[in-house]
C-alpha cells in the first residue's frame, strides 16, 4: 500500500505526537506504507502509518495504490463510469501531455468517460465529462479503471427496513437493516448548523429526520465564490447520496483521512469504500449507469448525542 500526502507531514520516531520529530514530507508525495498502528494518545484519531524512516499521522495521508490499466478500446456507445487507479492523474484540455494541466484527479475519484483518442506518441487518452461546468477534459487511459456492473449491484435490495443514524457529537455513522447494525464507522460532518446575527445560514449539517432522495455516482463539488476564504473545488467526488434539499449528502472523500471530527461544510464525509457501500445499500436503487437517480428512499436520522 502507498500513501499520498495531502498536506505537509511531520515524521515522528514513534506513533505519537509526543515523540521526537525526525523529518518532514512535503504535500503531494507518494510514500510506502509498511504498517498501520494505533497510538495510545488521548486523541480522536489514533491511526498512524509506519514508513521507511518513522511514522506519520493518518489525517492528511490518503492510502492509495498504483495500478496501470489497459485501455478500453471497444468503446461503449454511452461511455462508462471510471475510477482513478493511481495516486493522481493529470487532466488536460486536449489528448496530449503537451498541454497545461487543468485539474489533478485523485485516487478513487469517479468520472464519466465519454470517448477515447490516441496521441502522437501512441498513448491513449479518455475524454472526461465535467458535470458541474459542462466541459470536457482528457486523462491518460492507463490511469482510469472501468467500474464494472458487478461491483454496483444493489445490496439487500429486497429489505425495506433500513435506516442511517449520524451522530454529530460523536461523529459516528451507523446503518441498520431490520434493526441489526450492518455498518458502524466514524465520519466527518459539518459543524452544528447555526445562523449569523444577520440571519444568514452558516455552514453545518442539519439535524432532523431525512431520506435519501437523489444519487450521483460522481459529482464535481465546488464553493459558490472563488474569492471566499473557504472556497473549494473538488472534481470527481465519488458515490454521492443526497438527503437534504440544500444539497447535503453522504459521499466519499479524498481530501482528508481524518474521520472523527467535523471537516465539511455540511455533508457527511466517509471513506470512498464506505460511501460506495452506502450508495449500493440505500434506496432509491441505482446501478451506477445513471448520471442521476431520484426517488424517496432510505431514512437518514441526524442528531446530537442524547
Amino acid at each position: 500500500l502507498l500513501g499520498r500526502t495531502i498536506y505537509f507531514n511531520n515524521v515522528y520516531a514513534a506513533p505519537t505526537f509526543n515523540a521526537r520529530q525526525i523529518g518532514v514530507i512535503p504535500a503531494a508525495t507518494v510514500v510506502g506504507l509498511y504498517n498501520t498502528v494505533q497510538s495510545t494518545d488521548n486523541y480522536y484519531n489514533r491511526t498512524w502509518y509506519e514508513i521507511q524512516r518513522g511514522y506519520i499521522h493518518s489525517a492528511s495521508v490518503q492510502p492509495v495504490r498504483w495500478i496501470v490499466q489497459p485501455p478500453v478500446t471497444k468503446f461503449p456507445k454511452d461511455g462508462f463510469l471510471g475510477e482513478v487507479s493511481v495516486p493522481a492523474t493529470l487532466a488536460k484540455p486536449r489528448p496530449s501531455a503537451n498541454y497545461n494541466t487543468t485539474y489533478r484527479f485523485y485516487y478513487e475519484t469517479t468520472h464519466w468517460i465519454t470517448d477515447i483518442d490516441e496521441d502522437e506518441t501512441g498513448d491513449y487518452w479518455y475524454k472526461v465529462f465535467d458535470d458541474r461546468y459542462d466541459k470536457y477534459y482528457w486523462v491518460l487511459a492507463s490511469t482510469i479503471r472501468r467500474v464494472t456492473d458487478a461491483e454496483l449491484t444493489p445490496i439487500s435490495p429486497n429489505v425495506t427496513d433500513k435506516r442511517i443514524e449520524v451522530d454529530l457529537d460523536r461523529q459516528t455513522f451507523r446503518a441498520f437493516e431490520n434493526g441489526a447494525l450492518v455498518l458502524d464507522t466514524l465520519c466527518s460532518t459539518g459543524p452544528y448548523l447555526r445562523t449569523s446575527p444577520e440571519g444568514v445560514r452558516l455552514f453545518g449539517t442539519p439535524t432532523g429526520d431525512w431520506i435519501i432522495n437523489r444519487k450521483r455516482p460522481t459529482r464535481h463539488m465546488a464553493g459558490d465564490d472563488g474569492a471566499a476564504d473557504d472556497f473549494f473545488d473538488l472534481p470527481g467526488v465519488p458515490w454521492v447520496s443526497y438527503f437534504h434539499w440544500w444539497g447535503v449528502s453522504i459521499h466519499g472523500t479524498y481530501w482528508h483521512n481524518d474521520y472523527g471530527r467535523p471537516r465539511s461544510h455540511g455533508c457527511v464525509n466517509l471513506l470512498p469504500e464506505h460511501a460506495k457501500w452506502v450508495y449500493r445499500w440505500t434506496m432509491p436503487e441505482s446501478l451506477g449507469k445513471e448520471h442521476e437517480t431520484l426517488g424517496d428512499g432510505t431514512p437518514v436520522i441526524v442528531s446530537l448525542s442524547a
